[in-house]
């Protein structure tokens, strides 16, 4: 991914996002149940490397199925780097899809972070490996108890969104949403204009200025704004 649309992506959030991406019409992108694992961790921003586990089956989800040229170990080996793992695991609580050993493998090859409407385990290991990570919580069973993976690089569905290979992930305090690539222009210039005129309207409503008209801003409030927005 080009440096400077991360770069422009850095200076919008998820909630503006999303609201860009609504004006377009798409209501679906926020990945429900992907919650940050720590507050302190930073805002993320790169191409989906997507992982598709279904759930577990007797036969298929053995220990002996970690090892397999079909498993997460091999998948986490094709990861480039600046990418964001984007793993569907059906939404299973009870069943860790990584722990720290992955997770130190994922930083390692570059991952900027781990978004997932599953669980994960180990979770002081985890946390000192330093990926950033959005999951549904924390759980000890291992990924075979309930879950079992099949392939990568497949779109999929996580949390209830569609996610394809090489969408544009964006991640932060308030959760996780997906940008299709054809749209991330479209999202970066208007972003920036969309934080810009909000942090005019806050500035207007902490000097005391009414709701009404403002936000969202009628035709002589947008004006208004121009105006300023040309003084410099």
């Amino acid at each position: 991914m080009e440096p400077h649309l991360v770069d422009a992506l850095q200076g919008i959030s998820t909630a503006t996002i999303t609201m860009v991406l609504l004006k377009k019409g798409l209501r679906n992108v926020w990945i429900r149940g992907a919650n940050t694992l720590t507050l302190d961790q930073p805002k993320i921003v790169g191409p989906a490397f997507t992982m598709r586990f279904i759930p577990g089956r007797e036969d298929l989800a053995t220990p002996d199925s970690l090892s397999s040229p079909r498993s997460t170990r091999f998948a986490i080996e094709e990861i480039p780097q600046g990418a964001v793992a984007v793993v569907a695991s059906c939404g299973i609580a009870d069943a860790g899809i990584f722990g720290d050993i992955l997770c130190a493998r994922m930083a390692a090859r570059g991952a900027v972070g781990l978004v997932t409407d599953g669980a994960m385990r180990d979770v002081e290991g985890i946390r000192k490996t330093g990926l950033p990570i959005w999951c549904s919580g924390i759980c000890a069973p291992p990924s075979v108890a309930h879950l079992t993976f099949v392939d990568w690089q497949q779109p999929i569905g996580c949390g209830g969104v569609a996610i394809y290979p090489n969408d544009i992930m964006v991640a932060d305090r308030d959760g996780a949403v997906v940008i299709p690539r054809a749209l991330v222009n479209a999202v970066v210039e208007a972003g920036h204009e969309a934080e810009a005129l909000e942090e005019w309207i806050l500035q207007k409503v902490l000097d005391g200025r009414r709701l009404p008209g403002l936000y969202p801003p009628d035709e002589a409030t947008t004006a208004e704004y121009l105006e300023q927005k040309a003084k410099g």
